[in-house]
């Protein structure tokens, strides 16, 4: 009898694998990219398909006329299947068919190529960057403040580290603000979904307001308005002549990503046998003297446990990633690229992805993150003139060296190598940039202390800091709120200097976008800011001009920045009296007999071989022949 029972019972398992799997119409129920462009220079595409055990079924494409499957990749997870694109230079715009399964059990699923559309506009030393934290600025549209279908169902202002509601929106509605004050281009924090929990943080529980946990790539976080608004704010601001920069995250996504909760395949995070953390550190990623050990630990360990570590040497990852980057740009038409956490990512592949992005956009301003202390440090996560082995092709960085520089000029009493001898040593070491023109200087983010408390509250202080800012080399980042002097210490946590913008919410009693609802002080900052940023736009020399700096004496720091057309003459006095400053060193650039114009009061100086300056003032002076 057993004899008889052991082949049924196999005929029947059989059976029953080949019914679960083949019988069954399968469902691709995701795929990643959700469109791509015909037209692209790169003609291949790789498509992450989704859908429970689709990996067991034959796919096919529908005929279509420049398009081929080249091959089919399966992993670890048989939910997942990768699927190569070929698309011909010559190939149409329209939709794809893809079948999957066999028989009657098979299931067709379109897929759109589009025509491409986008345009990006070249980001250079001619712009002013603002950046913001869209939950923080303005609630445009009340109705998108919290969803009950998404974990983190809060929305209160009382708390620091709650949601609060701002949105893209709220950033529409004050385009024309940006454009009065002289702002150019606007990059806001990522605004892809971050359907997270709220996390606990040294005892405090915190949402994702800040964007960087992302949850699903192909989605604007619909509390700030979703795919749609985000398309509307980039054509208002387009419309209005202000470019846009995306915020990228590469090197971690939420821990509610999407993916995780089925993940493809054991190495699509960076994995350890009990956690490891990042140690924060950069040198061992390019010390000649470093340790294997400290430069895994460095790129490969989490930066913090509930932002799960992508491994981007895993194929498949990387092309997720690179995708996802390109479609960004090609379906929101963005002008600028910023990289968050770039020294923690895997540095080859990060030279493939910019290479990527470059290939299809030339011009295209990419920049990243890279929060280190050293001149040194911050030239190799960009491109540079050093000779060794690996070479970073990132065309630009946030200029930490100068935001140091400033901050500590402004607050140490002139001394050999210190005060403004701070900011003239960063500058004097530019040679070891490719483009030091393209860096993007700044004086506070949404990660530091704000300026105007770091400097003591100080509105002259406020002026020159600004004043180096607006008119050294590069393209200067001013943070939401500087300009009317938003203040506070990241004391007791960093919420402290994301406050909400005074009047981006409808039941605000003060509207610091008006000038009646900003005090005395505050416009003079803001008429300040916005006088100097709308002459910096118009001005030859600030936006394309070289840039020749002479040593500080005495804590006067004189340079120029310079064209055949245009000489702009910067002096700084950072001493508590008057200083009378003899231009007889500064003829090289300085023809006799010139005179030049106060650019911030009109006032003309016809003599110029002597130029008494006030106390811890800056002067900028366009000179005249």
């Amino acid at each position: 009898m057993k004899s008889v029972l052991k082949p049924i019972i196999l005929i029947f398992i059989q059976w029953l694998i080949f019914y679960t799997v083949y019988a069954q119409k399968p469902a691709i129920q995701r795929i990643n990219p959700t469109n791509w462009w015909v037209g692209m220079k790169n003609p291949q595409v790789q498509l992450l398909l989704y859908g429970n055990n689709i990996a067991g079924h034959p796919l096919t494409l529908q005929p279509y006329a420049g398009v081929k499957i080249t091959k089919t990749h399966k992993v670890e997870n048989p939910n997942y299947l990768f699927v190569d694109l070929l698309i011909a230079p010559e190939t149409k715009p329209g939709n794809l068919t893809f079948r999957i399964g066999s028989g009657a059990n098979t299931s067709r699923i379109s897929y759109e190529l589009k025509k491409r559309t986008a345009r990006p506009q070249t980001i250079t030393q001619a712009d002013a960057i603002y950046l913001l934290m869209p939950d923080r600025f303005s609630n445009g549209d009340e109705s998108n403040d919290k969803f009950a279908d998404m974990i983190d169902t809060s929305a209160n202002r009382k708390n620091p580290w709650l949601r609060h509601g701002g949105d893209l929106q709220g950033v529409i509605n004050h385009l024309d603000y940006f454009k009065e004050l002289g702002i150019t281009t606007l990059w806001l924090t990522p605004v892809v979904e971050n359907n997270q929990p709220v996390t606990n943080e040294g005892g405090s529980m915190r949402s994702a307001y800040h964007g960087y946990g992302f949850t699903d790539h192909y989605h604007v976080d619909k509390r700030l308005g979703g795919n749609e608004t985000y398309l509307q704010m980039i054509e208002a601001a387009h419309k209005k002549g202000l470019k846009i920069v995306q915020d990228a995250v590469y090197n971690h996504v939420g821990v509610n990503h999407w993916f995780l909760k089925d993940i493809p395949a054991k190495d699509w995070l960076n994995q350890w046998d009990t956690y490891t953390n990042t140690s924060y550190k950069d040198q061992p990623i390019f010390d000649i003297h470093g340790s294997l050990h400290d430069r895994n630990v460095t790129s490969n360990g989490w930066f913090v446990p509930f932002l799960p570590d992508l491994n981007q040497r895993n194929p498949y990852v990387a092309n997720f990633l690179i995708q996802h980057a390109l479609w960004t740009i090609e379906y929101f038409n963005i002008d600028g690229w910023r990289i968050d956490t770039y020294i923690y990512n895997d540095l080859p592949f990060m030279n493939r992805c910019n290479k990527a992005i470059l290939d299809e956009h030339p011009n295209m301003l990419l920049f990243g993150e890279s929060a280190v202390g050293t001149v040194v440090s911050q030239a190799y996560f960009t491109k540079n003139n050093f000779n060794i082995p690996f070479k970073c092709n990132l065309p630009s960085s946030c200029d930490f060296q100068v935001q140091n520089a400033i901050n500590t000029a402004l607050n140490e009493k002139f001394g050999w190598n210190e005060g403004v001898n701070r900011l003239y040593q960063v500058l004097a070491q530019d040679l070891v940039y490719q483009n030091p023109e393209r860096l993007v200087p700044f004086v506070e983010n949404h990660d530091s202390d704000r300026f105007f408390s770091i400097i003591g509250e100080d509105l002259n202080k406020y002026k020159m800091g600004l004043t180096w800012l607006f008119t050294i080399r590069g393209i200067p980042q001013l943070y939401y709120g500087t300009e009317i002097l938003m203040k506070n210490f990241k004391n007791p946590t960093d919420a402290e200097v994301r406050r909400d913008f005074p009047g981006g919410w409808k039941d605000d009693t003060e509207n610091k976008f008006l000038t009646s609802g900003r005090s005395p002080k505050e416009n003079e900052a803001f008429e300040w800011n916005k006088r100097l940023l709308n002459y910096r736009k118009n001005s030859a020399a600030l936006t394309r001009g070289k840039m020749m700096q002479f040593l500080p004496v005495d804590g006067v720091y004189v340079y120029f920045r310079y064209t055949d057309s245009q000489i702009v003459m910067v002096i700084s006095n950072t001493n508590a009296a008057e200083k009378e400053v003899k231009t007889r060193p500064f003829a090289e650039i300085l023809k006799t007999g010139s005179s030049a114009r106060n650019v911030m009061t009109d006032e003309i100086l016809t003599d110029l071989t002597s130029i008494k300056i006030a106390p811890m003032t800056a002067l900028v002076l366009e000179i005249n022949h």
